[in-house]
């Protein structure tokens, strides 16, 4: 994992389910991810990577978050209901794939998408206009609704990864989304997961940050 990552959302959920595990440390602005002993544990070269009890190893966002909820249902972190759970798939994917893949990768990665330095602003403003329809299409989701799939499961806090890069990079959430943001930022295992990733839980959710 790193920290304040996409895999924030997978430590969440490890909280949530209240087991033992061990988090290690990927700095990936020092290249960790391509040395040969990470390489070796996920050929992708990419975070999270999740190690199981028996050994095998698991990558991507969406198959370890749904491993993870779906293999201990007694905590509920995974609907049971076939369009809750479509629902939840439907959601995690759009934000990996689309908010974050499309949207916040060009605003944290913006030379990688720019062909010259004179396009650095246009790509990081699309980026942005990205972000801001997907929290628009993700608005009406959870309209009449506290979480994704009515009640909290693993698709929240994919959700909330990149409300909290909303917030930080200090784009406007709009109402259901904050309000949702501010919900995931009360549980108890959301406030562990931001102090030990060394976060200040008090500076975040305020409201001007948020478009209510």
């Amino acid at each position: 994992m790193t920290p304040g990552s996409c895999s924030t959302a997978i430590h969440i959920l490890l909280e949530e389910l209240e087991e033992v595990f061990e988090a290690h440390i990927v700095n990936l602005p020092a290249g960790d991810h391509f040395k040969p002993d990470y390489v070796a544990l996920n050929p992708k070269s990419t975070i999270p990577t999740l190690v199981r009890r028996d050994g095998s190893v698991l990558t991507e966002m969406i198959a370890i978050g749904f491993w993870l909820g779906k293999s201990q249902p007694r905590a509920g972190l995974w609907p049971t209901d076939l369009e809750a759970e479509t629902r939840a798939i439907e959601t995690m994917a759009y934000v990996v794939n689309t908010v974050h893949g499309q949207g916040f990768a060009r605003i944290f990665a913006t030379p990688s998408f720019a062909g010259t330095a004179s396009d650095l602003d246009k790509v990081k403003t699309l980026g942005r206009d990205i972000v801001t329809q997907g929290f628009a299409i993700l608005d009406k989701v959870l309209a009449g609704r506290d979480y994704v799939a009515d009640t909290f499961s693993a698709a929240d806090p994919f959700l909330f990864y990149v409300e909290f890069w909303a917030d930080k990079t200090q784009i406007p959430l709009p109402p259901n989304v904050a309000a949702h943001y501010r919900r995931l930022l009360e549980r108890r295992a959301v406030q562990q997961v931001l102090r030990e990733e060394g976060y200040n839980t008090a500076t975040l959710g305020t409201a001007a940050r948020i478009l209510n």
